[in-house]
């Protein structure tokens, strides 16, 4: 009887420190570029889309020299993993044909006019160890224009959003003093 009241007392002793400790560990730190999602159902096909979303943070984004994304390279369309697309049918993206499936998403940063890149290439990280970006050109489906234009205030936190109803929608893409979109549509 005596025994069990020591292993009692012992058990009862453990599980108290162990709430204790776990009560007093650090809150864990937000990721700097958290995992978001957007998605639409056009036509009765649901398109989604997975991306990070960095922060502005006083840096110079987009254009020119000393920007994070320098013109006339190509973005992988948020930060840490590629940004993936689903397309549960066949739709059109811009100008593309692009079948049921999944793919990565990307953006070729020409000054004079941006265009999203759709790739058949998943699950890779979106830049290599030097930087440069983990589109492999041979595995595109193809580039179509965006439609540029400039958001009312600045937008601190990367967004894409997925919005249509019906059979047409529209992808847009805001961070900084930028928004550009592209015409999306089930087939």
């Amino acid at each position: 009887m005596k025994f069990n009241r020591v292993l009692t007392s012992i058990l009862a002793f453990a599980v108290a420190a162990g709430l204790a400790s776990a009560q007093t560990a650090p809150p864990k730190k937000a990721p700097a570029s958290p995992a978001m999602e957007t998605s639409v159902t056009l036509g009765g096909k649901s398109i989604t889309i997975k991306y990070s979303a960095p922060s502005v943070k006083g840096r110079k984004i987009f254009g020119g020299a000393g920007a994070l994304q320098p013109d006339n390279t190509v973005w992988r369309a948020g930060a840490n993993n590629a940004t993936a697309l689903h397309a549960d049918g066949n739709i059109t993206v811009g100008k593309l044909n692009v079948p049921a499936g999944d793919y990565t998403l990307y953006v070729a940063l020409d000054p004079k006019g941006w265009q999203l890149v759709v790739s058949k290439q998943t699950g890779q990280w979106g830049i290599n160890r030097d930087g440069s970006t983990t589109l492999d050109e041979s595995k595109a489906v193809g580039r179509t224009p965006m439609k540029m234009s400039k958001p009312k205030s600045l937008v601190e936190t990367y967004k894409m959003t997925l919005a249509g109803k019906g059979k047409k929608g529209t992808l847009t893409l805001e961070w900084e003093n930028v928004s550009a979109s592209v015409a999306i549509a089930a087939k």
